[in-house]
């Protein structure tokens, strides 16, 4: 039986992807981002009861994220991860899954990768991201050509985010937003960030050729209308949506939810005894 997964049309062109990344290294990295999420999950992890003795780290900038977490065996966020079966105690995928033409597939072999009660935490941009870019070039388009082209990456919601982690297996499952706004002198400024970011249009159905330089003015003139920054109207605000994943290698010693029924008394009573202890 042929894999699904096989089976559907590829997202991101892996190619084109890399090359963007190595441009963003001669540009000299934009690493804003990478560096906030960094300081969160280190935040999270000192705030866990644990010591990690065998991390693992899952990254498409290992000179960003290695020297965070330099204890961490550091692979690519290749579609096959270099990651031993139950070899790690900790497992970070960090913000490059948003990427990933089989994000569940990459949670599972995370997941495949940790010793019992073992941590996996993810973090990847959510689907407010450039959410005003994405209007202001649609709107753009559409005036100047009549059409839309697949221009900026379709990102998850939080909830269907969240759902990997219960697919793959992971237990405790928790997924939380930590939203961004950042702001740009114009569109071709924030162009420019991105190309630095690696984070220019990867996708596999992207237009392969350059796009009408009046497609540009005009979406360049709708986001100064349509975004402007509050505290700066001259300039324009985006969103950077950064997702979190948390989740656990199964155990025995985690706690489990009660079954169903099995409550020895009714909320109804549990609320009425509070007001009595209150009066």
């Amino acid at each position: 039986m042929t894999d699904p997964a096989l089976s559907r049309p590829a997202l991101t062109d892996r190619g084109t992807l890399l090359r963007h990344r190595d441009r963003a290294r001669r540009l000299g990295l934009v690493d804003l981002f990478h560096q906030i999420a960094a300081d969160e999950i280190e935040d999270r992890l000192a705030e866990v009861n644990r010591t990690f003795t065998a991390p693992a780290l899952v990254t498409g900038f290992p000179e960003i994220w290695g020297p965070r977490f330099p204890d961490a065996h550091v692979v690519a966020d290749e579609p096959v991860l270099d990651l031993q079966p139950e070899g790690h105690d900790l497992v970070i995928h960090a913000l490059s899954l948003h990427w990933a033409d089989d994000p569940v597939g990459q949670i599972v072999q995370c997941r495949r990768a940790l010793r019992e009660d073992g941590l996996f935490i993810g973090v990847c941009f959510g689907n407010q991201t450039l959410s005003e870019l994405r209007a202001a070039l649609a709107q753009a388009e559409t005036e100047v050509t009549g059409g839309l082209s697949p221009r900026i990456l379709p990102m998850g919601e939080i909830r269907d985010l969240g759902a990997l982690l219960d697919r793959a297996g992971l237990a405790l499952p928790v997924a939380d937003l930590l939203p961004q706004r950042a702001s740009y002198r114009d569109l071709f400024h924030l162009g420019r960030d991105l190309r630095a970011m690696g984070e220019g249009n990867a996708m596999a159905a992207r237009l392969r050729h350059p796009t009408r330089p009046q497609v540009m003015a005009q979406a360049a003139a709708n986001l100064s209308l349509q975004s402007p920054d509050r505290d700066d109207p001259s300039r324009v605000a985006v969103t950077f949506d950064l997702v979190f994943l948390t989740g656990w290698a199964p155990s025995d010693s985690q706690p489990k939810p009660l079954r169903p029924g099995s409550a020895q008394k009714s909320l109804a009573d549990a609320l009425e005894e509070i007001r009595k202890k209150e009066q």
